[in-house]
């Protein structure tokens, strides 16, 4: 069976024929990285682009997770199939994701227009590990129409989101300081839509009030002011409406021209950091290991600045 190959070719070309039961495995080949993931994004790029994208983002402890179980709930209502990234803390030991995401979302386990993953962050700064982008391609090539990423919410890096979705959706709690950490980590400059999230609990008109106070502090050039929905994620409330705010943003977007731009600025961004890898690693080659460490030796301890140990490393003198 494909499913139990390690061969990235062949789970590749299995994913793209409709076998399921090889994504998982697909997945992990992405996640991995190294040659054998670029083979498979070389593989599944002409057959992606379709997907929208979902960012789900917030500090920590907001309810994310329960609030993206409920959303799928609700796409499956509409019988929509549905694939989640849940980017989780790295394990200091193994490197692999702390929490588990098919615990939180056991509803879905055994539902086939359903595929969860949880992926670790290993320590990149932002909760997106660099593989995001490309297993984000292999859950749109395998057919899922959305892809929901729940990032685990680490500050103010986590405005990375934005770089891998269509939609950003971002999650506070009343009664946390929410509104000013959420304006600290820039990510009033990244929302698409707030989520005020435990809206039955005390300070949830206070929130709402920074909320709106700082919005008109902010422009919105595209002409897509961020709306506020209060929800109850582990009731179930307001996620119909998240729901709907959603597909709203998804058509002004589409009739406004911003989603071909979002995603051509995306494929430009992800080109710009592939050409640099793929530069900074041939000029390590070239330059050798021991004379590459010696460079990073001259720098740390300032006696090469890092503009000529560059000029350096790229001549491979």
């Amino acid at each position: 069976m494909a499913s139990r190959t390690r061969d990235p070719v062949a789970l590749a070309e299995a994913v793209l024929a409709g076998d399921r039961a090889a994504l998982p495995r697909l997945v992990s080949v992405v996640e991995a990285g190294g040659a054998p993931a670029i083979e498979v994004g070389r593989r599944v790029f002409a057959r992606s682009g379709d997907a929208y994208t979902v960012g789900i983002t917030g500090p920590p402890g907001a309810g994310k997770s329960t609030l993206t179980d409920r959303l799928i709930t609700a796409l499956r209502r509409r019988d929509e199939e549905v694939a989640v990234l849940a980017v989780d803390p790295s394990s200091p030991f193994t490197g692999g994701a702390l929490l588990g995401d098919r615990v939180r979302m056991v509803d879905h386990a055994l539902d086939r227009g359903v595929f969860v993953r949880s992926i670790a962050t290993r320590g990149h700064l932002g909760g997106l590990s660099l593989a995001v982008p490309e297993i984000v391609r292999v859950l749109d090539a395998a057919g899922f129409p959305i892809v929901l990423v729940e990032t685990v919410g680490v500050g103010q890096s986590e405005v990375e989101i934005a770089g891998a979705a269509d939609t950003t959706v971002v999650v506070l709690t009343p009664g946390a300081g929410d509104s000013v950490q959420a304006n600290k980590a820039g990510l009033f400059e990244v929302a698409d839509l707030f989520i005020i999230n435990k809206a039955d609990h005390a300070g949830t008109v206070e929130l709402e009030r920074d909320l709106r106070f700082m919005m008109e502090l902010t422009s919105w050039p595209d002409g897509w002011r961020p709306p506020i929905v209060r929800t109850v994620a582990v009731q179930g409330d307001g996620v119909d409406e998240l729901d709907d705010m959603i597909r709203a943003h998804r058509a002004h977007l589409e009739s406004t021209g911003g989603l071909l731009v979002r995603r051509a600025r995306r494929a430009r961004a992800e080109l710009e950091r592939v050409v640099r890898e793929r530069v900074a690693q041939e000029a390590r080659n070239a330059l050798g290991d021991v004379r590459y460490r010696a460079l990073l030796d001259d720098v740390e301890a300032h006696r090469v600045d890092p503009w000529t140990a560059a000029d350096r490393l790229l001549r491979a003198e």
